[in-house]
Formats: C-alpha cells, structure tokens, sequence
C-alpha cells in the first residue's frame, strides 16, 4: 500500500507542476492545448503500441468494447431524464460531461504505473469509448433534442478513422488477431516516445485546472458530479458484485470512477456552456477521480 501511496503522489506532483507553472506564468493553458496535440497524435498512439504488442486477443474481451459503448448510452439517457426541464445547453452540459471516459489522458497513464497486466483490457474497453466520444455521443445526443433526424454512419466512420487514437487502437488489434510481432527495432524506436507520455498526459491536465466557478451554474455543476460518481458507485457495485475474470472485474471497476473526457469539455463550450463551468467541473473529476481510483486498487490488492 505504501509504494500506491507513493506512485499516486508522483503522479499529483506531475499534475501539481503543470498548475503550479500556470499560475507562476512560465506557461498558459494554450500551452496545454498544444501538449494535448502533441499527446493525442504522437505519445499516446506510441503508448497504446507499445502496450498492445504482446496482447493475446480473445474473443470475450472484445465484449469490452460494447461495454463501454452501452455504458456512455446509459449515462447520456439518464443524463437527458434528469435534464428534461433545463435549457438546450445545460442538457447538452449534462449529457456531454456526465458520459464517457477520459482514458487515454488519464486512465491509461494511471494503470500504467500500478497494473500493466490490464492495461490491454482497458485499451479495449476505450475502443468503444472512442467510438461514442468521436461521434457516436454527439449523433444520439442531436437525435435526443430533436437536431438530427438523418443517421450517417459514413461520417461517423470517416470521423473515427481520423483520430490517431482509434486508428492505431484498430490496426494493433488486426496485427495482435493473426498474431504478428512487431520488429524489435520498431519497439525501441516508439519505447522513448510511449513512456513520455504519463508525465505529458498528467502535466497537461495541471495546466487545465481551473476552479472559478460562476456562481449561477454552481447548481449544474454539483448535479453533473453527482450524476457521473453516483452512477460510478452503482456500475462499481454490479461489475464488484458480478462473477467476472480475475483481470477483467478490477479494470471495469476502474474505468467507472475515470474523469470527464475531453470531448465532453470541448462539445459543452461549442453546446454554448461558458467556459469557467465546464473548466471547473472537468477539474474537479480529475480531483475527485485520482483518490476514487486509488481505492479500488488498493480493494483489489494491486498495490
């Protein structure tokens, strides 16, 4: 339990540097934007390589991948219920961050440092993560407020097959079913540019904290919290509950308290949202979703 104890406070020293450089004015928040490029198109792709390269695919845990996609339905359809008499845009805020995950900036570089063994289990399961948060979320929302009455599944495909995340999810699992190594050379290579990301991943996220709070949308904000961490504990209860795989039961249970992605960030902002709000409730998941974490690897003896 120490050495958790230990890993987690390297982590929140990591998020602590990044805010702690914003405020001082050595970097801005548009610096996160440009890390977050950097993040999403070159270390996190190397990362899931370098994770997935000796993955053994089998068929039950491509049930992962419908997991996660019926999970983000769930939370936008509760979401939508519990909205029905806000505006457009509060129901857009609710619905945008009380569903899917933030995986790739923070789940993965989490696990990595405490349970390698179910980081290719959660690589699957944040395939169909990506599916729902690169469109599959906008398109049920729309249809959900009336904005869309046409279903393009091309575009969102094409929208998919976009992002270097999903891509790279895709041709490693081709790779890992007829079971190809990849050259050694090649893995060296991608080693360095994997392993930055876990300290890019987590500086980033210290240069988004943000905790001014308009006091009008306090409200909204403590609704959407308890929305996404009450339906946590309750999916955290069926997975714990449920006779799952011994890998499989600690990642599911995991993945249930990850923090808003930020797709959802970014949707709520163009849905009209101001930007303090959705700031603020972003920041205060990573805060709330670290300890939360924690404490299910601590219950599952990971530490």
């Amino acid at each position: 339990m120490g050495q958790i104890i230990l890993n987690v406070l390297g982590l929140f020293s990591m998020i602590l540097l990044g805010f702690a450089m914003k405020r001082i004015g050595i970097l801005s928040k548009a610096d996160g934007s440009i890390l977050s490029k950097i993040i999403l198109n070159v270390t996190l792709p190397a990362a899931i390589i370098l994770n997935l390269a000796q993955m053994e695919v089998q068929i039950s845990a491509l049930s992962l991948i419908v997991i996660a996609v019926a999970i983000t339905v769930g939370q936008i359809g509760i979401a939508f219920m519990m909205t029905r008499k806000d505006s457009n845009a509060l129901q857009q805020f609710a619905m945008y961050c009380g569903s899917g995950f933030n995986i790739g900036n923070f789940a993965i570089p989490f696990a990595q440092s405490f349970y390698p063994l179910g980081i290719p289990l959660i690589s699957l399961f944040d395939m169909g993560n990506s599916i729902m948060l690169a469109g599959g979320t906008t398109v049920l929302i729309e249809y959900l407020l009336k904005k869309r009455t046409t279903f393009e599944p091309g575009k969102i495909i094409l929208n998919l097959l976009r992002s270097p995340t999903f891509t790279v999810y895709l041709v490693m699992l081709v790779i890992r079913s007829v079971r190809w190594q990849l050259p050694s050379a090649f893995i060296s290579i991608v080693q360095p540019i994997g392993l930055a990301n876990t300290f890019l991943s987590m500086f980033m996220i210290g240069l988004f904290l943000d905790f001014r709070l308009p006091k009008h949308t306090t409200k909204t904000v403590v609704n959407i919290l308890a929305l996404r961490y009450g339906s946590a504990f309750v999916l955290f209860g069926l997975f714990y509950l449920l006779p799952l795989p011994t890998l499989l039961k600690p990642v599911l249970c995991l993945l249930v308290f990850a923090p808003i992605p930020l797709f959802g960030v970014i949707n709520s902002v163009l849905a009209g949202m101001e930007e303090e709000a959705v700031g603020f409730v972003s920041s205060a998941s990573f805060l709330i979703s670290m300890p939360l974490m924690t404490m299910v690897l601590i219950l599952f003896g990971l530490a």
